[in-house]
């Protein structure tokens, strides 16, 4: 998806769940007084506010890539500091004592992440802490296989636009780029769909990447193929709610600044 696809408004009332969730990450994040923390990957803005609230004397910034966001971020919560930046390249020197991120990572290339940890380590103060959540290996398998062979049998490519890492893989990556992991868990997050239209509302945000080949006026007809392919695995008639098969990948990584 490209920046200019977010639709923040949508994102807010439609997936609320993304931030919903995140309040377990702030807990991990566990904030102290006093200290400045950076929300890397911010959306609308839901989380920055939130760990504000954890305690007294906390400034926490948050930096999106997509303009639409950090602009819904300002109008939602003015008394914050909100910045449009890549998270590749970041402009902030030993700024911080933590780097928050939910959400967010998976969405940038494989190539690129020593790139962002990189910056990230730029941005921490010593001994700063990297705390993330992301997609990890197996994150809606069974949606991205419905999609793919949907689009394969009506001729269309297939590309994914994520990055969903093994556990052992992404820690040796943090690892390789100055920091100590302390904690890091790979797990399945089953996450709930409200209603019968909640499918259709996730591939529109989120798997937009996932259709980029398929003309406009076949859109619909796919998405709805789609649904058919998963509604025996992942929709509960009674409930009226679907369940994506969500698996996440989080950690505790420290900047390491000792001397070896």
């Amino acid at each position: 998806m490209s920046e200019s696809d977010w639709n923040p408004d949508r994102y807010d009332s439609d997936h609320s769940y993304v931030y919903g969730y995140g309040e377990d990450v702030v807990d991990l994040l566990s904030p102290s007084d006093g200290e400045r923390i950076l929300d890397l990957g911010c959306g609308t803005g839901e989380l920055t506010q939130e760990i504000e609230r954890r305690g007294s004397g906390i400034e926490a910034v948050g930096v999106d890539s997509s303009d639409e966001m950090v602009t819904k971020a300002r109008h939602e919560h003015p008394e914050l500091d909100f910045l449009a930046a890549d998270a590749r390249s970041l402009s902030f020197d030993r700024e911080f004592d933590a780097v928050f991120s939910n959400a967010a990572l998976h969405w940038i290339p494989e190539t690129d992440h020593g790139d962002v940890l990189s910056s990230v380590g730029r941005a921490l103060r010593e001994n700063g802490r990297f705390v993330a959540e992301l997609g990890g290996k197996g994150n809606v398998s069974l949606v991205r296989e419905a999609v793919r062979d949907e689009l394969a049998e009506r001729g269309y490519g297939y590309e994914e636009p994520w990055y969903f890492p093994r556990l052992g893989e992404y820690t040796a990556l943090v690892e390789g780029n100055g920091f100590e992991v302390r904690h890091a868990r790979l797990f399945d997050r089953p996450t709930v769909l409200e209603g019968e239209c909640g499918m259709r509302s996730w591939l529109r945000m989120f798997g937009d990447g996932l259709l980029s080949e398929v003309p406009p006026e076949d859109e619909e007809e796919v998405i709805s193929a789609t649904e058919k392919r998963l509604k025996e695995d992942l929709y509960d008639a009674e409930e009226n709610r679907w369940t994506a098969d969500y698996r996440r990948l989080r950690f505790v990584a420290y900047k390491n600044c000792r001397k070896e």
